[in-house]
C-alpha cells in the first residue's frame, strides 16, 4: 500500500487545484475551465475521456436562467468490459457566502485539513476515488473489467442536467456505481430520502383596507390552511415507520415542514386577495411519489370544498419532486463495500438512509446498484470556512482501492 499513501499526497495536490477552480453554482461559471483540467488529469492515467457538453435547449428546459452557461460531463474509462465499477462526483460547488477567515477559493491546509468551498463537498469525495484509481492503473495489475468516473455538474440544483443527463440520455449503466458525497468513513448511504415540494395559494378578493368587509382576505384563509395541514395533516404521518437506519432515528419517518416560503399581499392598506406558503414533504423510499401527490391534492381539495362558501379557494401546484432512493443493505454491493471498509478502518461500519436528497436516484431508476461513500462530514458542506480532513482522504482513499482490488484485481 505504499503507492497508495504516496499518491494520496497526489490527491490532494489534485484537491487544492480543483478548490482553486471557483465552479460556483448558480450559475454555473467555470465548468469549462474544470472540464479541461479533468481531462489534462485523467488522460496522463491512461484513462479514455469523453467530454459531454449539455445540450443548451435541455438545459433551458430545466434551468432557463443559466442556460447561457455550458453544462460539461466528464466521462472517463480505464480498462475493458464489465463489471463496469463507476465513480461519480459533482464538481459544482455552492457560492460560498459570508463568514469565511479564509479565501475561499485558494486553499490552505492547516492542522491537518485542507479548507476551500467544495473541499467537502465534494471535491474531496473526488480527489479520494481519482488516488484510488491511480494506484490502482500503477499497479500494473490487468483489471478483470473496468473504472469509470464521471464528473458531473449541477448536482446543487437537482442534478437533472448533470447526473441525471448522464443516465437518462448519455445511457450510463454502470454495474455498480459509488457517489463520493461525504458520508464520512464511517457510514455508507444506501439510500435517501425523496421530497415533493408544493404550493398551496389561497384566492379571496382584494379590497381597500378601510373597508374590508367588500373583500375576501386570502392571508386569514391561508393562515386557517396552514393551521390544518400542522393540526390534521402532520400528525396522520407520524405512525408510518421506515424499517431503515437512517442517520437520525426521527427522520425514519415521513415530515412535512410548511412555510419555508410564503408569497403575497400588495400593500398595508390593502386588503390581500392572494397568499401562499410552501409544503416540503419528505419521503420515505416505501412511499410513491405519486401518492403522496395523491394525498395531499385530497387534502387541500377537501379544504377548498369547506371553504367555497366563503367566497375562497384554494388550490395547490407541485414545484419540485425528488424521487427517493434505496439500495438493498443486504445485496452483495453493499455487503462487498461494507466488509471492504471495515477490513480498512478495522472499525464497524454503519449503512444508513440519508435525510437529503442526493445524485442516487439517477442511478437507482434504472437499477444500478448504487451507494454513496465519500470523505468528510456532510455538516461542513455549504458552510464558511468548509474543510476535509486529511485523514478522512487518507481513509476512503484506501477504501476504494480495495473495493477496486475486491471487484476488478
Amino acid at each position: 500500500m505504499g503507492s497508495l499513501e504516496r499518491n494520496v499526497e497526489w490527491g490532494i495536490k489534485i484537491l487544492r487545484d480543483m478548490i482553486s477552480i471557483p465552479t460556483v453554482n448558480p450559475p454555473g461559471e467555470k465548468y469549462g475551465e474544470f472540464a479541461r483540467f479533468s481531462r489534462e488529469v485523467l488522460e496522463p492515467l491512461g484513462f479514455r475521456v469523453n467530454v459531454v457538453e449539455v445540450p443548451r435547449n435541455y438545459v433551458e428546459r430545466h434551468h432557463p436562467d443559466y442556460a447561457q452557461y455550458p453544462r460539461y460531463i466528464i466521462l472517463a474509462r480505464y480498462g475493458e468490459g464489465r463489471p463496469v465499477l463507476h465513480f461519480n462526483g459533482h464538481y459544482d460547488v455552492v457560492p460560498p457566502g459570508s463568514g469565511w477567515t479564509r479565501d475561499p477559493f485558494n486553499p490552505v491546509m492547516e492542522g491537518g485539513r485542507v479548507y476551500g468551498r467544495g473541499s467537502s463537498d465534494m471535491k474531496g469525495g473526488i480527489a479520494a476515488f481519482l488516488t484510488a484509481a491511480k494506484t490502482a492503473v500503477e499497479s500494473g495489475r490487468r483489471l478483470k473489467g473496468s473504472i469509470e468516473v464521471a464528473l458531473v455538474p449541477d448536482e446543487e440544483i437537482g442534478g437533472m442536467t448533470g447526473s441525471g443527463y448522464l443516465v437518462r440520455e448519455v445511457g450510463a449503466r454502470p454495474d455498480y456505481a459509488v457517489i463520493g458525497e461525504p458520508s464520512g468513513s464511517g457510514i455508507i448511504w444506501v439510500g435517501h430520502k425523496g421530497a415533493v415540494w408544493i404550493l398551496v395559494e389561497v384566492f379571496g378578493k382584494q379590497a381597500h383596507g378601510s373597508t374590508p368587509w367588500f373583500g375576501v382576505n386570502a392571508f386569514e384563509h391561508m393562515v386557517d390552511v396552514a393551521q390544518r395541514f400542522m393540526r390534521e395533516y402532520a400528525p396522520s404521518l407520524e405512525a408510518r415507520r421506515s424499517p431503515y437506519e437512517y442517520d437520525d432515528p426521527r427522520g425514519a419517518r415521513p415530515t412535512v415542514m410548511i412555510g419555508g416560503e410564503v408569497r403575497g399581499g400588495a400593500k398595508v392598506n390593502v386588503v390581500p386577495g392572494y397568499y401562499a406558503f410552501s409544503v416540503d414533504r419528505r419521503v420515505v423510499p416505501e412511499e410513491r411519489i405519486e401518492d403522496v401527490k395523491k394525498e395531499i391534492a385530497e387534502f387541500v381539495e377537501k379544504i377548498s370544498r369547506e371553504l367555497e362558501g366563503r367566497g375562497v379557494k384554494v388550490s395547490l401546484r407541485v414545484t419540485n419532486e425528488l424521487m427517493p432512493a434505496l439500495t438493498d443493505p443486504n445485496s452483495e454491493f453493499v455487503r462487498t463495500l461494507k466488509a471492504v471498509a471495515e477490513e480498512v478502518l478495522r472499525v464497524g461500519v454503519k449503512t444508513t438512509v440519508c435525510l437529503g436528497g442526493l445524485d442516487m436516484r439517477y442511478y437507482t431508476e434504472v437499477g444500478v446498484p448504487t451507494v454513496t461513500y465519500g470523505p468528510g462530514l456532510l455538516g461542513l458542506a455549504h458552510m464558511a470556512d468548509e474543510y476535509v480532513p486529511v485523514e478522512e482522504l487518507e481513509k476512503t482513499s484506501h477504501v476504494y482501492y480495495s473495493l477496486i482490488e475486491r471487484l476488478l484485481l
